[in-house]
């Protein structure tokens, strides 16, 4: 089969030449990614390897550290579970209202993260619609790891869902039906039949809600408390040090954060091409 690009009369090309694009790629991956990610390196340059140290490894920092990445764990792994049940009922079943709760699901990639931030707080806080009956019980969400956790989760189930949905609706259903009529339970279709075909987009989904997690900020800084050692996230301690014109120590926190988050990039680019292989294989 040719692959060749579609031509226009005369013999030219419909897209642009290839130095044209190489050229432009180049560029923009030079002025918007590669150029300011240079500089936040350089800068960390200007402390020495005991500096450096010291600002990416003291106690408080460390704790940001364990509370960013613990939280994002934690909201990836409930998203992943969660996530796929909502793709399944999305794509299995027809119930009034369905295309609202679809349309909901990317409500937390338009939503600004400073409003769902405040929104979760005033529903969880102390005297909010959700949190006044919960304290008393002592439970407490508000201003707590526990609150870290919740926002994390909204603004990571889409991820999953919108990963995991495609991969449904292109599965096969005779599959299904033809290991049901060879006796197989509900369970080990789910695990023998269903599971190894939507697993690497599992894995992307659960990933990406990951890495996003890893970064919040705006919807995590109004519910978190921002405690030292309790509930101060990573991003609020670059703030800080920014606020303190500690421009070199924050920065050297960000390239630890932009390290982790290359090597989950890397991760994803990898499940992705893992599962275009494997749908390759099933075609």
């Amino acid at each position: 089969m040719s692959t060749a690009l579609p031509r226009r009369n005369g013999g030219k090309r419909v897209l642009p030449g290839f130095k044209l694009t190489l050229g432009y790629t180049l560029f923009y991956l030079g002025l918007i990614v590669l150029i300011p990610l240079a500089a936040l390196v350089l800068r960390s340059f200007s402390l020495t390897g005991e500096q450096f140290w010291i600002a990416v490894a003291s106690p408080r920092v460390l704790a940001a550290y364990r509370l960013t990445f613990g939280a994002s764990l934690i909201a990836a792994l409930v998203n992943l579970v969660f996530g796929l049940l909502l793709a399944w009922v999305l794509v299995r079943y027809q119930f009034p209202g369905k295309k609202i709760v679809d349309a909901l699901v990317d409500l937390p990639f338009a939503l600004p993260t400073a409003v769902a931030g405040i929104s979760l707080t005033a529903l969880l806080a102390g005297n909010g619609w959700v949190g006044q009956y919960l304290e008393p019980l002592g439970i407490k969400l508000a201003f707590t790891p526990a609150g870290i956790v919740i926002a994390l989760i909204f603004i990571g189930i889409p991820f999953v869902v919108r990963t995991v949905q495609p991969v449904l609706e292109d599965s096969e259903k005779e599959l299904e039906e033809a290991a049901t009529c060879l006796g197989a339970t509900r369970w080990q279709t789910f695990t023998k039949v269903l599971l190894p075909s939507i697993a690497p987009a599992l894995l992307t989904g659960f990933a990406m809600a990951f890495a996003r997690a890893i970064g919040e900020y705006g919807s995590v800084i109004f519910i978190a408390g921002n405690m030292p050692m309790v509930s101060e996230i990573t991003p609020l301690i670059i703030i800080g040090k920014l606020e303190q014109y500690d421009y070199a120590g924050a920065t050297a926190v960000a390239v630890v954060m932009l390290v982790i988050s290359f090597i989950l990039l890397l991760v994803i680019n990898g499940l992705q091409a893992w599962q275009r292989r494997r749908a390759g294989m099933g075609a």
